[in-house]
């Protein structure tokens, strides 16, 4: 059997994540291959109180995949950029963090993801949050504009990453700090050899995406399968506690017998 090399395309892998995302967007209580919305943010990690002070409708569409805000360390007054910043659920946390004085920019390619995120914005006040249409290999934003950059679940998108870590380390002022949360893989079948993993010819960025997606949903019923067979079984063992000791009862009264004396 001789391997096959796939002709890679990056237009057709845009007009995929494009088409993906904008449905995230527009339908996030749709069909897809990924866990989003409230509860997986908290159970990243995300504080329930902080998610109570952003827009609903942003969390529903989040669609990250971690939790890095304590690595980011995000200081009042500070600029933060969001690369891929989808329907804006980090930078409305990270306006909470940076409050009035600071600045958030999200930069996003597609159109639907910004045009959300900028109604919710503007419906709820975050006057310190702006979105730019871009790419996050090349992000229209000056050079050393931001004392933190950010990003959640995007960058295994890339079809070359090297070429975002670099625009990061462009964007971001002398000592600034880069805190990320994505997915990578470890085993050489699902890094392949493709121009999304640096190579050649091979399968895409997308493939790896939603191949590792699928096998994250899966580990996640397999917890929460065990969890629920974890109380089933407890619950049966005090049932059977129960039943093998019986209840407890109060021993029956004394009668007092009374002798007539004669």
């Amino acid at each position: 059997m001789t391997a096959t090399n796939v002709a890679f395309d990056p237009k057709e892998l845009e007009a995929k994540v494009k088409a993906m995302y904008r449905s995230v967007a527009e339908d996030p209580h749709g069909e897809f291959h990924f866990e989003m919305g409230r509860a997986l943010a908290e159970r990243l990690g995300y504080s329930p109180a902080d998610l109570d002070r952003i827009p609903a409708e942003a969390i529903e569409s989040f669609a990250g995949v971690g939790y890095y805000f304590h690595l980011a360390a995000i200081e009042p007054n500070e600029t933060v950029v969001d690369l891929g910043s989808g329907s804006g659920m980090d930078t409305f946390i990270a306006a909470l963090k940076v409050g009035p004085g600071g600045k958030v920019i999200g930069v996003d390619m597609t159109d639907e993801q910004r045009a959300k995120a900028e109604r919710l914005r503007d419906r709820d006040g975050f006057r310190n949050v702006s979105y730019v249409k871009g790419y996050i290999e090349e992000a229209p934003l000056p050079d050393g504009v931001a004392d933190v950059v950010i990003s959640n679940g995007v960058i295994n998108l890339a079809t070359d990453k090297g070429k975002v870590f670099r625009e990061a380390a462009r964007l971001l002022k002398s000592g600034g700090r880069f805190a990320i949360s994505d997915i990578v893989t470890a085993s050489p079948a699902d890094r392949g050899d493709g121009p999304a993993a640096g190579g050649a010819g091979g399968q895409s960025a997308v493939s790896v995406h939603l191949r590792q997606r699928e096998r994250r949903r899966h580990e996640i019923r397999r917890e929460e399968h065990l969890a629920a067979r974890r109380q089933t079984l407890t619950r049966c063992a005090r049932l059977h506690q129960s039943s093998v000791h019986g209840p407890k009862t109060a021993p029956p009264a004394r009668r007092r017998v009374s002798r007539e004396m004669g």
